[in-house]
Parts: structure tokens; sequence; C-alpha cells
């Protein structure tokens, strides 16, 4: 970050990178790339397409929602899909990565070995995090990028799991990041938004009810007069997310009823949970919309790797433990906020990203605080009905086979996963 301002609005959960990997402009940390100007995220058990009693289409315990389901409105209700959803994770600094698609932040290729390994494991949802922007040709998606996105998303859907497709930071050209335009909206930026959800949803017309577009990661951060040190400007965040649930209704087939996920101010729970922030209209059916936050709280502790200095002579101190009454009573307070703008305004609620650093030198993280931090997210994000996905770059879920480390086993098993 280049401002202080902009670094504590991070703090507060808009900075989507952590879990052991130095922070990435993508949302996410990588081993690679340590640049700290960042914006570093239902269908009930019947509703599996893999399910015979329930299923409309034409095949049988093979399906795997590679056509366009034909199941009743209820099945898709948003709060009912969030409760089947349960608990999953991203595949984080790869297709979303800026340098060289896919491997460029030191990740291997995704295989579908890894995929099922996590499905075997308890992982119900995988958010897949993509740079469209980066490898456009003059605003053209190339046909062995979508391709490739394509097999990651059917191979998901094949583990009979949810999948999250959105359009990640990708430089950051949705709020015009480094230019003189930098959290204003302007026309280009809304052109080539609504022509890349054009392009992704016209390519996943086909797919079923288990794939969810999200609008965009963390970028949506605009303020009035373009000051960051200002008040935060909603309208045009607003008109974003408006567009992309228009855009992908008017794509036809799945698209007319897929559920959608709305991402929050900056996905900080703080600034989204506010009267200005707005739930667009839908042509869909009754609940079909989600919202999206980000839980990086407390900063310090969950994504900071070393001391900074982001204002004058103020330095902020990585801490390597957490559990006290006072975090405790934080992370309650936090989402019993969420809980209650999500009640209000009659959306359910994605925790996109969460996750804790391993630290490294003096600032390496107690495990057990590791352990208490992520087992408390994901308990109280359950409890008030929310899906909480990992944010990862393989430092808790392994690359070749999808396995867990024995952090994460232990916080899946207190969870009683």
């Amino acid at each position: 970050m280049k401002r202080y301002f902009v670094y504590f609005i991070v703090i507060l959960g808009m900075f989507a990178t952590i879990v052991s990997c130095s922070q990435s402009d993508s949302g996410g940390l990588v081993d690679v790339n340590t640049d700290t100007d960042t914006d570093t995220d239902t269908d009930t058990d019947t509703d599996t397409d893999a399910d015979t009693d329930t299923d409309t289409d034409t095949d049988t315990d093979t399906d795997t929602d590679t056509d366009t389901d034909t199941d009743t409105d209820t099945d898709y209700d948003s709060f009912a899909m969030a409760a089947d959803m349960g608990v999953g994770t991203n595949i984080g600094n790869t297709l979303e990565n800026t340098y060289i698609w896919e491997t460029g932040w030191g990740q291997p290729l995704v295989t579908q070995a890894y995929i099922n390994g996590m499905a075997s494991r308890g992982i119900k949802t995988v958010r897949l995090p993509v740079a469209w922007d980066t490898y456009s040709n003059n605003g053209v998606i190339p046909s062995d990028k979508m391709a490739r996105v394509r097999e990651v998303v059917q191979w998901i859907l094949d583990a009979n799991m949810y999948c999250i497709v959105n359009i990640h930071w990708d430089g950051g050209w949705i709020k015009n990041q480094d230019n003189a335009y930098e959290y204003t909206l302007t026309d280009d930026v809304r052109n080539k938004f609504k022509s890349y959800w054009q392009q992704i949803a016209a390519e996943f017309s086909d797919l079923g009810q288990h794939l969810v577009f999200e609008s965009m990661n963390e970028e949506g951060v605009f303020y009035v007069n373009g000051d960051s040190s200002g008040s935060p400007d909603y309208a045009p965040l607003n008109e974003l997310n408006q567009l992309f649930v228009n855009t992908v209704r008017s794509a036809g087939g799945a698209n007319t009823s897929r559920n959608l996920l709305i991402s929050g101010f900056g996905t900080d729970i703080d600034k989204t949970c506010v009267n200005g922030f707005a739930i667009p209209s839908d042509s869909a059916a009754k609940n079909r919309l989600f919202l999206s936050v980000h839980y990086y709280t407390p900063f310090p502790f969950c994504g900071l790797e070393e001391p900074a200095n982001y204002w004058a002579d103020v330095w902020t101190y990585p801490t390597t433990t957490w559990g006290t009454t006072a975090e405790k009573s934080e992370l309650a307070a936090q989402f019993s906020k969420l809980d209650a703008f999500s009640k209000a305004r009659n959306i359910p609620v994605i925790i996109g990203e969460f996750g804790v650093a391993i630290g490294k030198n003096e600032y390496v993280r107690e495990q057990a605080s590791r352990v208490l931090w992520m087992k408390s997210v994901m308990e109280t994000a359950i409890s008030y009905g929310m899906v909480p996905l990992l944010w990862d770059c393989g430092t808790e879920i392994s690359r070749t086979d999808g396995s867990f480390t024995p952090q994460f086993t232990e916080v899946m098993t207190a969870i009683g996963l």
C-alpha cells in the first residue's frame, strides 16, 4: 500500500493476502512477490445433480452439472444453498496471478487429483480467483485461458463441489489503481467490466447451479473525488454490482437463475454493513444473491510478516498469538454486525477469504493460536449460516493430493468434518 490510510482499510479485512506466503497484488499470498502496494476472496442435500431421486436431468449418478439444471427454483434459493456449501477454500495465487499464467507465483499446475483430494476430505466449495484482463487481447479473453478455467471448473463440479469464479485483482484495473483516476469509476472500466462478464457468462451458460459467479474481489474501493483520505463513494460500487447482475442475467442459459456473489466495499465488514451499500435488484427468482466479505482481523496477527512503516514514524509490528478475551470479543462483534446486516438485507453471506500467516523469523505464529483463530472464524461463520472459505496457496492444503496439514486437520476435526 502506498498510504497508511489504505493500509488500515486492509487491516480491517480488505486485504486478501495471507497464509504464510508473502503478500501479492492478487488478493492472496505468494512466495515470490513481496510488493506491498496491493489489495490483497442452497442447495439442500437433495440438489446435487448427482442424486437421481430429485434431479430431472436424463443422466444419473454420473451427472456433474455439465448441463443446465431444471430443478425447481426453491432448490437454488441462496439461503438453502449456503447451508449446503459447507466449508471451502480458495485456489490462491494460481489462475489470478499476473506474472505467468497459473505458475508465475510459485504454484504448481492445478490437477484433478488435487481437486478430488480436497473433496474427499470434506471441502465442499472452491473459490477460483482469475485474472482475465492481464491476458486479454484488446479486451477479448484468449480461448486457451478460457478453456483452462473451464477445465478446472469442470473438475470441481465433477467432484460434486460448488465453484465460485470471479474477476480477481488483475492489476487493480477496476479501481484504476496507480493512475490519475484511482478510486474513481471511468467509462473504460464500465465497458471492460461488462464485456468480460458477457464473455465469461456466455462461456459457462450451459453449466448448472453449482457454479457461482462473483462480481469482483476487493477492488470495489471508491472515494469521493478519488481521495482515499476522504469519504467512501458507494455509488460506483453499487453501479458495478448492478451491472454485473444485469449482464450475467442477460447471457441466458443457466445464468438467468444462477446464484451470484456481490462484493462488499473492499469486502470489508465495517464499510459494507452501512446504508450506502446497496443490494442489486435482480430479475431472477427471489433469493439468488450472496454477499461477499473477507476476514483478516487482526491483521498484525493474520497477515503482517514483518514490521511495517506506512505513515510517518508510526510502525506496526506483527503479533504472534491470538485468543485474549478482547480479541475473541472483536471477532464476535464483527460477525454479529455482519449477521444483522445479512438479516436486514435478506442476503446470505460468503466469507470469501479468511486465513492467518505462519510468519517468519521472530514473528513465527504460535501454532495453537493459528488453530484457535481458524477454528473460531469457521465456527462463528457456520453458526450464522455463513460459508467460510480459507485463503490457501498450498500452506494448509497440499497442492499434490489435497491433504491437510496437521493444524488444518485439527481445525476441520474441531468443527466436525
